[in-house]
């Protein structure tokens, strides 16, 4: 099973090899911000699909947080799409194997309704290359992939979309846990769903189950069990990207606790 992280963007290879991984993440450019992506590595795009492809290593790209194709403030939703599709082509580019995305959510007072039908206007805008991955979220009160209902809407809607062969799922087990989902069903649950999880960020969570509370936490330094991390990680059967603290010598012990468990 492919055990990787999330990675510093500037050399993804020679993150990959600290860990002793063949599988990393990483953003192209600032997170935060609604510029473009920026390819940092010294090799260009180019550069970086060649190496990683020498090497054996199979890259992720997370889109920006910004993004948010389901809301209905035209100031958000118009440069999240725009910004989507940047980082679609740049993902593409250096030869990633998928671009992850958060669900997003709508203002409090709107119908979910009005998100749903956001995401099937993005999907069938983007030109998507590579495969788009959305991930669950841990909080919102209107979120759109937070809860089981709410992901079961995006799907019904982004299906009758141009383009939803390239659709898949990241299931976060930290998010899950937060977002109130149990983890000893969530697989199945999501699977019931979607019909696939294509990846799996798996994180300890910092606080309690339902808290809405994002705090991702080093494996057995949180607050979900050991046993029911594992579980998730062996029942969704893909690869598996660790978002918890640290560098290379924190996510090579999470690995180590993780294929110890598995």
């Amino acid at each position: 099973m492919l055990i990787g992280a999330h990675v510093e963007q500037t050399d993804p290879i020679a993150e990959a090899q600290a860990r002793d991984t063949t599988v990393v993440q990483f953003f192209l450019g600032d997170p935060q911000s609604y510029k473009g992506p920026v390819v940092r590595y010294a090799g260009g795009a180019a550069g970086l699909r060649a190496d990683a492809e020498a090497a054996g290593i199979a890259l992720y790209v997370h889109a920006p947080y910004l993004i948010n194709v389901a809301t209905t403030n035209n100031r958000q939703r118009i440069p999240g799409r725009k910004l989507l599709q940047q980082h679609m082509d740049a993902a593409a580019e250096i030869g990633a194997k998928g671009l992850i995305v958060h669900g997003g959510h709508v203002q409090d007072d709107d119908d979910p309704a009005k998100g749903f039908d956001n995401w099937r206007k993005a999907i069938e805008a983007t030109d998507i290359k590579i495969p788009l991955l959305i991930e669950n979220t841990a909080g919102g009160t209107n979120a759109m992939a937070r809860y089981l209902d709410r992901i079961a809407g995006v799907w019904e809607a982004i299906s009758k979309a141009e383009g939803f062969d390239q659709v898949g799922f990241c299931l976060d087990t930290c998010h899950a846990h937060a977002g109130g989902n149990p983890l000893d069903t969530v697989v199945d649950d999501v699977r019931k769903i979607t019909g696939r999880i294509d990846l799996v960020h798996c994180n300890d969570s910092r606080d309690e189950f339902d808290s809405g509370a994002d705090r991702h936490a080093n494996f057995g330094s949180g607050k979900i069990d050991a046993e029911l991390l594992a579980a998730v990680v062996r029942d969704a059967d893909a690869p598996v990207i660790c978002e918890t603290p640290g560098g290379a010598a924190e996510h090579a012990a999470d690995f180590a606790w993780l294929r110890e468990r598995l």
